[in-house]
């Protein structure tokens, strides 16, 4: 007599043996109902972004299952290890290099019952931690006191396998909770205002954040003797509400110097800015104004003066890059000038509709100097306004439109993104 065999009963066995793909009671666990099976494992002379990576994943999987993770140089045999930064995931993939890898390039990969969370230096291995905890474990740290921890007793590792660099080198939100160096690192921030220590990758820091050419040279210094070196505007010179005449070589030798010597008293700094002042006054004498005519924007004249004091400082400061606005009268960009590698564009959307997206017809404008600066300049930043400067509580009429215009300036070559608030 034949036994009858269940059609589900086939389709089970179809299953487990399709693939080879484990059951789910073969899943590799972290945690099992508040205990862990895991351990994080950090190399013994890993330099302090990945220690600090480690203590980082230790704590929140903590959180998260209710189990205490051990931080250690190497895990008992048979145990699953999370293996956080380059040199510790060579137990578990022997040719693993950090090599060719962006400062904050991350790479997430399941290798037998191993997870790799490691990335270039300084900030890779950091940002691999907390995007791993953010994507696959659901945490969210919404500000330096809010946050989202899942509850999660038991947690399984899924396969993975992720190589990715962020398209922005700088990102900055800067309200005055966000400078919360914690905040900061588990949000892939890195600006100026962030309170990075070493331990947590460190930051772009600039020399002079904006607005620095009476910084540079101050009229207070300069131009009861050098008159000459500040704008002329209606026949004369004045340093009130006025900018530097870009057009003088002493002028530039002066700035230079007093720029190299910021520079050495700030040796952090990656990016110096040389920068109008925040008003116009731009200088009408004989020679900028023929300048600015050719280039056909007053951007013209700021870049060909910017450029050459990138040439001046990149001998003795070759990490520093330059910074420099187009702001109000300079935004549209130049039709001969390029600026140099070592030169940055922070481009300012202040006259933008902010509860318009950049792809509008209502903010065409911008737009269009948004394309004609990525054409020509490799690094491209855009200073965004994310605050009413007349009435700081009020809302600002953007929340539905940040996400894509992120994604508009990433695919316009943007590099840096500034959203500026409030302190």
């Amino acid at each position: 007599m034949r036994r009858r065999v269940s059609p589900l009963a086939v389709l089970a066995a179809v299953a487990a043996l399709a693939g080879g793909c484990r059951q789910p009671e073969e899943q590799v666990m972290i945690a099992a109902d508040g205990v862990a099976r895991a351990s994080v494992v950090v190399a013994p002379d890993a330099p302090p972004p990945e220690a600090h990576a480690a203590a980082e994943l230790a704590r929140f999987l903590g959180q998260v299952t209710g189990a205490s993770f051990p931080v250690v140089h190497e895990a008992p045999a048979g145990r699953c290890r999370l293996l956080v930064g380059p040199d510790a995931a060579r137990r578990a993939e022997a040719g693993f290099t950090a090599d060719g890898l962006g400062p904050e390039s991350i790479v997430l990969r399941t290798v037998g019952d191993d997870l790799i969370l490691a990335g270039g230096r300084p900030r890779g291995t950091l940002y691999a931690v907390t995007t791993w905890l953010a994507d696959r474990v659901g945490c969210r740290w919404w500000s330096s006191t809010a946050a989202t921890i899942p509850s999660r007793p038991s947690l399984a590792l899924e396969p993975l396998d992720v190589t990715y660099a962020p398209p922005l080198e700088y990102r900055e939100p800067f309200w005055f909770d966000a400078f919360d160096g914690d905040w900061a690192v588990r949000n892939r921030c890195n600006g100026h205002a962030a309170r990075l220590d070493a331990k947590r990758g460190g930051k772009h820091l600039y020399e002079g954040f904006v607005h620095t050419f009476y910084r540079l040279i101050p009229p207070k210094t300069y131009f009861k003797d050098h008159p000459e070196w500040f704008s002329e505007i209606d026949g004369r010179r004045t340093h009130r509400r006025g900018q530097l005449c870009l057009a003088n070589e002493a002028m530039r030798a002066e700035l230079v110097g007093n720029l190299k010597a910021r520079l050495r008293a700030n040796p952090a700094a990656t990016i110096a800015s040389v920068s109008q002042n925040d008003w116009d006054g731009w200088c009408r004498c004989a020679t900028c104004a023929a300048v600015d005519r050719e280039e056909g924007s007053h951007a013209g004249s700021v870049i060909r003066f910017v450029n050459a004091v990138a040439a001046d400082i990149e001998k003795d400061f070759p990490h520093v890059a330059v910074s420099t606005l187009a702001y109000r009268y300079t935004r549209g960009p130049p039709k001969l000038a390029r600026p140099r590698p070592n030169v940055i564009v922070r481009l300012c959307s202040i006259e933008c509709s902010f509860a318009a997206p950049l792809a509008h017809e209502r903010n065409r404008a911008f737009r269009e100097d948004i394309e004609g600066w990525s054409r020509i300049c490799d690094r491209l930043y855009v200073w965004d306004y994310t605050t009413n400067f007349k009435h700081y509580v009020m809302p600002h009429p953007n929340l539905r439109v940040l996400a894509p215009n992120i994604r508009f300036l990433v695919a316009h070559g943007v590099k840096g993104l500034f959203e500026q608030g409030a302190y």
